[in-house]
């Protein structure tokens, strides 16, 4: 299980597992990991925890949160990181969490030419990762899947053509309309919206919009994403 090092002016205060999926930080007694300095938000950030892997995401605070010295939005946590709200330093540790090349750069599907270029998206997508995954909702239970998938696009310029998806979390779509993210866990894959563009419109699984939650795919569903269809099977 991973824990935190809680650290105020370089003196080490405290440590604690993270024990919940979400954990939040904050100056306020109803946080989780309660930091009393006025430099720390009332509800400053949170903690997502999913199987070995955390994230830390910035809730609007005032001084923001920074990750390793940089001031970051949403983020996967790698063991040793070191998160500074106001004065206090939180070090992430964990020796189980996936390293960031575990995961997968966006494939930018756009519908008004090709259908996926072999361009990558945009860094900012790429660093949602870890509002993506925090998403999941499903337990880990089960029997582990050890069965490959692929998706294969349906319309478009590039219609008929597939992909692996190999890593832990492929990205799709076309940043500012819509992008979307299908997860390879134990217990299977699943479809995670993450960006809808001016319109917030949601990624569809066979014809029906997806919730906040992660969707669980089956074989032969049929995606839309950015307005390109594709099928989502088992090899």
């Amino acid at each position: 299980m991973a824990t935190i090092q809680i650290s105020f002016n370089g003196e080490i205060q405290s440590e604690r597992p993270l024990n919940k999926e979400t954990m939040s930080i904050g100056r306020k007694d109803d946080n989780d990991i309660h930091l009393d300095n006025l430099a720390v938000s009332s509800h400053h950030a949170k903690i997502l925890t999913i199987l070995n892997d955390s994230f830390i995401e910035d809730l609007n605070s005032t001084n923001g949160t920074f990750l390793n010295g940089t001031l970051v939005k949403k983020n996967p946590l790698s063991n040793g990181d070191i998160i500074k709200v106001g004065k206090h330093e939180i070090k992430y540790i964990n020796d189980l969490a996936s390293t960031r090349g575990d995961f997968e750069k966006t494939m930018v599907i756009n519908p008004d030419s090709d259908g996926m270029p072999e361009t990558e998206g945009s860094e900012e997508i790429d660093q949602s990762v870890g509002e993506i995954v925090a998403e999941i909702a499903s337990s880990d239970g089960g029997k582990s899947n050890q069965q490959n998938a692929k998706i294969r696009l349906t319309s478009g310029a590039n219609s008929g053509k597939e992909l692996a998806l190999t890593k832990v979390l492929t990205t799709l779509g076309k940043p500012g309309v819509q992008v979307a993210a299908i997860t390879r866990r134990p217990t299977g894959y699943f479809l995670i919206h993450i960006d809808g563009g001016d319109n917030g419109k949601r990624p569809k699984v066979n014809g029906e919009e997806i919730g906040s939650t992660a969707h669980p795919l089956n074989d032969n569903d049929v995606l839309e994403v950015a307005a390109v269809k594709m099928t989502f099977f088992y090899e």
